[in-house]
């Protein structure tokens, strides 16, 4: 098992070494999704800063886009908003052979629309009352459906924020929205107290994770997943190369002569 830095947070060699034996594993179980056609929705919830585009990056990094997919809708449009509040989502589940990963989901709706006042409480009340439904109705329709919360604490977040701030490279995922949502905690907490409370069903249970530690979290997240889907290595004829035909033969490098070509700075 993996060994802790001493300040209990896992370290990168260690964390790494893990990360490749898990990422090996989603490619057997992308192998397995398409060869059966399965279905899949992976939806990943919680604060600012929790830690969602991390492990989503190290869920798809090794692995096919046409079969992981990822899904980050931005606001509604305001055509959209005059849509059935679930139509846009539906939009993008996944047909056969896929995984769609939702980074943030329909629980908007539970979280900064209602805690930011972008719907009104009984529309509020009315998702929390539909939600278990639809998702039932998901789940009968065939689809898996794993739902992730990443909870971080309010100490870490706060240095994650600093962090982004001081980095030029990540000041572009510290909006005004996460700055409110910063001042905003324990209105996010009676948020999501609730939402647990209401969608936390049989068929659709939640699974928290703690991302203090980002490197524990998105392992932990990956072997959740991988333990979620059942599935098994699909067996494999070894690829060879086909010798390349000589007909036609020229100099393919002749030909460029003359084109535009980028300066090797580097």
């Amino acid at each position: 098992m993996a060994k802790d830095g001493s300040d209990g947070r896992m370290k990168r060699k260690a964390y790494e070494k893990e990360l490749a034996k898990l990422q090996v594993e989603l490619c057997h179980l992308q192998d397995y999704v398409k060869a059966n056609k399965l279905r899949v929705i992976v939806l990943f919830e919680g604060r600012d800063a929790a830690g969602k585009g991390g492990t989503i990056k190290a869920i798809t990094e090794k692995v096919s886009p046409r079969v992981f997919r990822t899904v980050a809708l931005p606001a509604p449009s305001d055509r959209e908003k005059t849509q059935l509040f679930f139509q846009r989502y539906m939009q993008q589940f996944p047909a056969g052979g896929e995984i769609v990963i939702f980074d943030r989901s329909w629980y908007n709706r539970a979280g900064v629309e209602y805690v930011m006042g972008f719907c009104t409480p009984a529309e509020h009340e009315r998702f929390l009352t539909l939600c278990p439904q639809m998702e039932k109705y998901i789940i009968d329709g065939g689809i898996m459906l794993i739902k992730i919360w990443l909870e971080v604490g309010m100490d870490e977040q706060e240095r994650r924020f600093k962090a982004r701030i001081d980095d030029p490279v990540r000041q572009w995922k510290l909006s005004p929205m996460d700055l409110e949502s910063f001042r905003r905690w324990y209105d996010y907490s009676r948020a999501r107290d609730l939402m647990l409370k209401k969608t936390n069903t049989r068929d659709a249970p939640w699974y928290i994770v703690r991302s203090d530690d980002k490197r524990k979290a998105r392992l932990n997240c990956i072997a959740h997943i991988l333990g979620a889907i059942p599935y098994k290595r699909i067996r494999k004829d070894k690829v060879k190369l086909p010798q390349r035909a000589d007909k036609g033969r020229y100099n393919d490098q002749t030909s460029l002569k003359g084109m535009n070509f980028v300066a090797e700075r580097y």
